[in-house]
């Protein structure tokens, strides 16, 4: 019988549980954050205190989640996790805030889509570990102020730019997070291939490094499909057949999908190269913006590929591989 789509997803979610790394010595790359966090931790706990509110920010799939748990479980501390657009109205928080213990964290993702009345209770939350209630409407209304345990709130976002300047500066840490280098890539690929029980050597490794587009999340989606034509056709993971499964997949060997050819295509073509706004794209690609800025144009944009102008896109023909031309 054919797994459904959402037992698929499931197992997924579970394996990706499973390839987190747990304490921050086991976490691989962006060492100037890691360094900087190991210094924090030591000093909260040393003071006996929850560390400072922290925001991280950076591309998708890079560990921004990763790192929240990894703080909550240097701290034994229970992590509440949450996301902006989870959160509609202020009952939703007001209930997330009262039901958090002392030394809890609170973990919310895409944090730039909070709206403004909920960013408006958080900041006392933040400052003063207080929550203020208004009771009743108009001139009888008045302002109860409840107390909260002392927590602490990291925030993910992509796009940090978006924040609210008020809600920024209530951060006591903000640390940037960047795409990874090729090395550090074969290493996340190597560890998780250990614990999936895959036997690859350093050129299968390095094979899907070089296609991950520098986020480990999709390292290790690829290893899983990998994985999985492995098993179906209970062949060994060599360098042809993870090159063949590559291909399958629909992935060259910058790591460029079927989606990254139609952008890129599509400006070079239709458009002459550019420029061509974004509102342009979305419809012409059938993608919101949101995808096209937070999925599509990041990698792009690191690999030189695209070219972001107040006039639009551009692609940077020189730079696009033979294939595409």
């Amino acid at each position: 019988m054919k797994k459904s789509e959402t037992t698929e997803n499931l197992e997924d979610k579970e394996l990706d549980t499973t390839l987190r790394p747990k304490k921050l010595e086991e976490f691989i790359g962006q060492r100037e954050v890691v360094s900087n966090l190991s210094v924090f931790i030591k000093a909260a706990k040393k003071r006996g205190e929850p560390i400072d509110h922290i925001l991280f920010y950076g591309p998708p799939g890079i560990g921004k989640t990763t790192l929240a748990l990894i703080i909550g479980n240097e701290f034994n501390a229970s992590v509440k996790i949450t996301s902006g657009p989870a959160i509609e109205r202020t009952g939703d928080l007001a209930s997330i805030l009262t039901n958090l213990e002392d030394g809890d964290i609170l973990f919310i993702d895409e944090i730039h889509r909070l709206n403004k009345t909920i960013e408006e209770i958080i900041y006392p939350a933040m400052e003063d570990f207080a929550l203020d209630i208004i009771l009743g409407k108009g001139p009888s209304a008045r302002t109860v102020r409840i107390d909260l345990p002392k927590f602490t709130l990291i925030g993910a976002t992509t796009k940090v730019g978006s924040l609210s300047n008020p809600l920024r500066d209530r951060f006591g840490t903000i640390l940037k997070l960047n795409f990874y280098n090729q090395d550090d890539l074969k290493k996340i690929v190597s560890r998780s291939a250990e614990i999936l029980g895959l036997s690859i050597d350093g050129i299968t490794s390095e094979i899907v490094a070089k296609r991950a587009r520098g986020t480990p999340r999709i390292a290790n989606r690829l290893l899983k499909r990998v994985r999985d034509y492995s098993e179906v056709q209970n062949k060994e993971i060599t360098e042809p057949f993870i090159l063949k499964t590559m291909e399958k997949l629909g992935i060259n060997d910058m790591g460029l999908d079927l989606e990254d050819v139609k952008y890129l295509k599509l400006i070079a073509d239709k458009f002459n190269g550019g420029p061509v706004g974004l509102t342009t794209l979305s419809a012409a690609l059938s993608e919101d913006t949101e995808t096209i800025e937070d999925y599509i144009e990041p990698y792009l944009l690191q690999q030189g590929l695209i070219t972001k102008t107040t006039k639009g896109r551009y692609v940077n023909l020189e730079r696009l591989p033979h294939a595409l031309i």
